[in-house]
Order: structure tokens, then sequence, then C-alpha cells
């Protein structure tokens, strides 16, 4: 997809209350904030909108609040989408700690491949945007969409994610930025203004496809939401990812890491050198990689070079 080709809303308002009213989109799992982590896996959007209190934040974006102050999810949708230009706007919530930039490609695939006749397998035409049985769940995979559209595949005006109940989530959704304008426009004039509105209203009229994931729906509403994120990103599958994600943020970096190279090269330099010399080689590596651009062609050609020197180290003993 061509960078800025979407913008983003985020909601980071509202009480809380099950958290005991707590900062919600400032609580950390993985030692990052919930909000940050959201954006992070809308990095490349054009245009990225939080809806609610100003706080620190991972990356430059722009800040709303919904009219009246605590209007509900509709008027901050409202006071979000004011400010997008974009065709496409991705809709979240702040408390998504499992949402990656690989999902949020495939809610935006599942608009323009419709729309464009393009990625259409498994694509069918029904009525409304209600939840209907059939779609796989199968769980890690970024591409499981059931489309669902009175005007067939071609008047898709969203993609939602669903559940692992089979319930949507509009708030993990893509849409067309006009259809949206649109239902906004009318909740609107029939209700004399949205403070209020529950997101079923604004959603209902929209021709959705479904995006079954059930990892990336998980939100976190409670305590023990939070205590099963954190235990959930510290499963030996996960881990590393988590952790070289996390680092990568920290430091401000964007780079595709080949995390099993890296590896391999520490464990050479433990066995052949002796146990101290993998972080410190694979620290000269990341410094000499910087000092060539940094890109990951550099990474690559400095870890080849050390791990030959490594081999050629154990050869001599």
């Amino acid at each position: 997809m061509t960078p800025g080709a979407y913008d983003a809303v985020i909601l980071a308002g509202g009480a809380a209350r099950r958290l005991g009213g707590v900062d919600k989109p400032a609580l950390r799992v993985g030692g990052r904030a919930l909000l940050d982590r959201v954006l992070d896996a809308c990095r490349g959007a054009g245009r990225t909108v939080v809806v609610g209190p100003r706080r620190p934040t991972v990356r430059p974006v722009r800040w709303a609040r919904e009219e009246p102050p605590g209007g509900g999810p509709v008027a901050a949708v409202d006071a979000g989408v004011r400010q997008t230009t974009a065709p496409l706007v991705l809709v979240l919530s702040a408390d998504l700690p499992f949402l990656t930039p690989e999902t949020v490609r495939a809610l935006l695939d599942g608009i323009e491949g419709a729309g464009g006749g393009q990625g259409t397998e498994g694509v069918r035409a029904t009525g409304g945007s209600q939840a209907t049985e059939g779609t796989d769940a199968t769980e890690g995979t970024d591409a499981t969409v059931g489309i669902q559209a009175t005007g067939g595949v071609q008047g898709i005006e969203g993609t939602v994610l669903i559940d692992s109940d089979g319930r949507e989530q509009p708030l993990v959704a893509a849409y067309r930025a006009e259809p949206l304008r649109r239902e906004i426009a009318l909740l609107a004039t029939e209700h004399g203004g949205l403070g209020g509105l529950p997101l079923r209203l604004l959603v209902s009229e929209l021709a959705l496809a479904r995006l079954h994931h059930p990892t990336a729906s998980f939100d976190c509403d409670t305590w023990e939401d939070i205590t099963t994120a954190r235990a959930r990103i510290r499963e030996h599958g996960h881990v590393l990812d988590e952790w070289i994600a996390a680092v990568k943020a920290e430091l401000g970096i964007d780079l595709d890491v080949d995390t099993a190279a890296l590896l391999d090269l520490a464990r050479d330099a433990a066995h052949g050198v002796a146990r101290p010399a993998a972080p410190l080689t694979t620290f000269l590596v990341g410094y000499a990689a910087a000092q060539k651009g940094g890109g990951p062609e550099e990474l690559a050609a400095a870890t080849e070079k050390a791990a030959a020197l490594a081999a050629r180290w154990a050869e001599e003993q």
C-alpha cells in the first residue's frame, strides 16, 4: 500500500471504570505503554489522530477531544475523523497489546482488495454487517476474511476485526472515509448530536468485510486482561520478538533484525572464543553496521564477516 494512503484515529479517552479509573492507555505491557504499542502498529499512517488527553507518545501525533467531553465513542470517532484527509481511515482503541502492522495491512487490504477486484479468494456477498457463521478462525493468521456486503464485494465500505466469540469490533477496523463521514452526519441529524450513542449505530448501515483474528482483537478492559497480556508476551514462542520490538521502539530505530543469524553468531562466539564474547561481538556487529549506514544489508554483511571470523577462530583450537 502506498505510504500515507490511510490515516489513523485512536481513541484514548474513556473512564476505565473497571480498572479503577487509571490512565489505561499509559499502562505498560512488555515495557511499553498500550497506546505506544498501537501507535507502532499503525506507523504507516499518513496522519495519526489520538482522541483523548495529551500525553507523551512514542511518535508525533495530532490530538483531538470529543464534543461534549466524555461524549462516548461515536463523538470521539467524529472528533478524530474531522482531522483526517486520506481516503481510508483506520479506527482503533488504545488498549490493543497484540495489534501488529501485519493485521493493520490485512484490515486495509480487506477494503482495497474487494474494491479493486484483488485478493478476493473466499469472498462472499450476503447482506448487512451482522456477524455470520462460516469464517475460518485460524489463530495467528492475518488473511482470513469473509466478505459480506449488500452490494457485493465491489460495495465494501470497511473491514472490521472479529474477536474469538465472533463479535465485530468496530474499534479495530478500517473504513472508507466518505461512508464513515456520511453515517456520522446522519446520526448527528437523526439524534440531534452524537453524545452517548453506541458504536453499533455507526456501523450498522455500512457494508463491512470481516477479518477473524482472535489475538489481535484482544483488548484490556480489566486488571485480569492486563495480567493475561503481560504473561502472554513472555511465552516462549513470542518473547524474543516482543523484546526486539520493545528495544527498537525504545531506541527509536526501524530495522528488520535477522534474529536467527545474530543468535547463531552469539553462539559461535561463545563456544569458539569465550562466553563473554557473545554480547561483545553482537555489539560490535551493530556498531560496524551503523558506521556503514545502518541498513539491513550492512547488518547482514557485518554479521557474516563476524561469523566467518568466529569459525576461523574455532578451527584453530
